[in-house]
C-alpha cells in the first residue's frame, strides 16, 4: 500500500509522456496493486484508467490522514510554544524569587547589625542616670557659686547705672551748650559774610565811581584825618545836583570819528553793489527779453507746423472735413491759450468737446501724431491708443500709421489687444503661459507668413 501514491504518479506519467526510461529501451509501469512492470510498449488506456480509478479512494483516504497528521502537528507546535512560554515565564520568576531571597538575606544582615546596635545604646542607656546625678550635684554647686557672682555683679550693675545716669544729664547739658554755641557762631558768621559783601559793594562802587580805594576817599575829597565829616544831606544833595549835571552833558562817544569812517567805508560798498545789481538786473531783463522774442518766434514757427500737419492729418483720418488750431486769451503767445477746432464731414465748425468720444479720440490722435511730425523720431512707443476707437476708426487709424511709416523712417511699436490692430502690424510680440508659472516670448512676423501663404 506504500507503492500507491507513487504508483499514481508513475501511471499518470507513463501515460502522458511519450520518452521511454532507460533500461534496455523498455516502459516501466505500476499497476493498481503498485507492482513494478517492464514492457516494450505502454498498458492500455482502459488499464491505466481502471488503475487510475481503483487508487482515487486510497489516495482521498490518505489525503485525510494527511490533513488530520497536519492538524494534530499544528496543535502539538502550539502546545510545545505554549509549554515554551511557560517554562521561560516559570524560570523569569524562579530568578526573580532568587533576587528576593537574597534582598531578604541582605535585610536580615542590616536588621542584626541594627539589633546589635541598639543593646549597646541600651546600656549606655543604662549608665546614664548614675552620671545625671552627679552632673546634677556638680551644676547645684556651680548654680550657687554662680548666683553668689550674679548678685555682686548686681550691685556693680546698679552703681553703674547711678553714675551713667548723671553722665547722661551732663552730656545732655553739654550738647544743648554745643548747639546754642553752633547756633551763634552761625549767626556771626552770617553776618560777618554780609558785612565782607556790603564792604565788596561798598569798594567796588567807591572804584567806579571815584577810581580810587576806600582807604583814599577822604583825600581825595579834600578832608583831613581829624578833620569832621560834613553833614551827609549836604553831601547827598551835593551829589545829587553833580549827577544831574552830568547827565545834562550827555554820553561822550570816543570812537565817533571811527564809527564814521566804518559807516562811510560801508555806504561806498553799498553804492558799488547797488550798481552791480542794477547793472545785473538791467542784463536779466534784456536776457530775458530776448528769451521771450526768440520763445515766441520758435513757439509760432512750431504752432505754425502743428497746425500744418494736423490739418493734414485730420482731413485723412476723417477722409474730408477741416481743422485747425487757434490762440487764445491773449496776444502774447507765451501766455495764450490753445484751442482745437474741427468740422468732420457732414458737421460744421466747432469745438474740440462739442464733439463725440470717437471723433474727440481720433482728433486728438491726428493732433499727436502731428505733434510727432514736427520732431519724428525714429521709435515711436503708442499704448493702447485705440481702446476707445470703434473698428472703422481703428482701419483708419491703422491707415494712418501706415502712411507715416511709408513716409519717413519711423518705427511704431503699438501696445495693443485690439485684433484689427494686430492684424494691420508687421509683426506680432506676445507672452504665453504654455505652462503653470512659466512665461514664454512668442514672436510672429505676419509679412513673411503672408507672403508664404501667397506662395502656397
Amino acid at each position: 500500500m506504500r507503492f500507491a501514491l507513487p504508483a499514481v504518479f508513475a501511471i499518470l506519467v507513463a501515460s502522458l509522456c511519450s520518452a521511454a526510461e532507460s533500461k534496455h529501451n523498455r516502459y516501466k509501469w505500476y499497476d493498481a496493486q503498485g507492482n513494478l512492470h517492464y514492457s516494450d510498449a505502454l498498458p492500455a488506456e482502459a488499464v491505466t484508467r481502471g488503475a487510475i480509478d481503483g487508487l482515487k479512494p486510497e489516495l482521498e483516504a490518505l489525503r485525510s490522514r494527511l490533513a488530520e497528521s497536519r492538524a494534530a502537528l499544528d496543535l502539538l507546535r502550539r502546545e510545545a510554544q505554549a509549554r515554551t512560554r511557560r517554562a521561560a515565564a516559570i524560570l523569569d520568576e524562579l530568578a526573580a524569587w532568587r533576587i528576593r531571597v537574597e534582598s531578604a538575606g541582605r535585610q536580615l544582615g542590616l536588621l542584626a547589625e541594627r539589633q546589635h546596635g541598639i543593646g549597646r545604646e541600651l546600656e549606655a542607656a543604662r549608665a546614664r542616670p548614675a552620671e545625671i546625678a552627679t552632673r546634677r550635684e556638680a551644676l547645684l554647686v556651680e548654680i550657687g557659686t554662680a548666683e553668689t557672682a550674679r548678685m555682686e555683679a548686681a550691685r556693680i550693675l546698679a552703681t553703674a547705672e547711678a553714675q551713667s545716669l548723671l553722665c547722661d544729664h551732663a552730656a545732655k547739658a553739654a550738647q544743648e551748650a554745643l548747639g546754642s554755641a553752633r547756633e551763634e557762631r552761625a549767626r556771626v558768621a552770617a553776618e560777618a559774610g554780609h558785612g565782607q559783601k556790603a564792604l565788596a559793594e561798598i569798594t567796588a562802587r567807591i572804584a567806579e565811581a571815584l577810581e580810587c580805594a576806600p582807604d583814599q576817599v577822604l583825600a581825595q575829597a579834600g578832608i583831613g584825618a581829624d578833620e569832621t565829616l560834613p553833614p551827609l544831606l549836604e553831601v547827598e544833595g551835593r551829589l545829587d545836583r553833580l549827577k544831574k549835571e552830568r547827565d545834562g552833558m550827555g554820553p561822550v562817544n570816543l570812537r565817533a570819528e571811527i564809527e564814521a569812517r566804518e559807516l562811510e567805508e560801508q555806504l561806498t560798498t553799498l553804492c558799488s553793489e547797488r550798481a552791480d545789481l542794477e547793472a545785473a538786473i538791467a542784463r536779466l531783463r534784456q536776457g530775458i527779453a530776448s528769451l521771450n522774442r526768440e520763445g515766441r518766434e520758435r513757439l509760432l514757427e512750431a504752432f505754425r507746423k502743428v497746425d500744418a500737419h494736423f490739418q493734414a492729418l485730420f482731413a485723412t483720418v476723417f477722409g474730408g472735413g477741416r481743422a485747425h488750431l487757434a490762440l487764445t486769451d491773449s496776444e502774447d503767445p507765451l501766455e495764450a491759450g490753445l484751442e482745437i477746432m474741427a468740422e468732420p464731414p457732414g458737421k460744421k465748425l466747432q469745438l474740440l468737446t462739442l464733439l463725440s468720444g470717437g471723433e474727440q479720440a481720433l482728433t486728438a490722435l491726428a493732433l499727436l501724431f502731428a505733434v510727432f511730425l514736427t520732431n519724428p523720431a525714429p521709435l515711436c512707443v503708442l499704448d493702447e491708443v485705440d481702446a476707445p476707437l470703434d473698428d472703422a476708426n481703428v482701419e483708419r487709424m491703422c491707415d494712418l500709421l501706415d502712411r507715416i511709416a511709408t513716409a519717413g523712417d519711423t518705427r511704431f511699436l503699438v501696445v495693443t489687444h485690439h485684433p484689427i490692430t494686430m492684424a494691420r502690424m508687421d509683426r506680432l510680440f506676445g507672452v504665453t503661459m504654455a505652462e503653470r508659472g512659466v512665461s514664454q516670448l512668442v514672436s510672429v512676423d505676419l509679412v513673411t507668413a503672408e507672403s508664404f501663404r501667397q506662395s502656397a
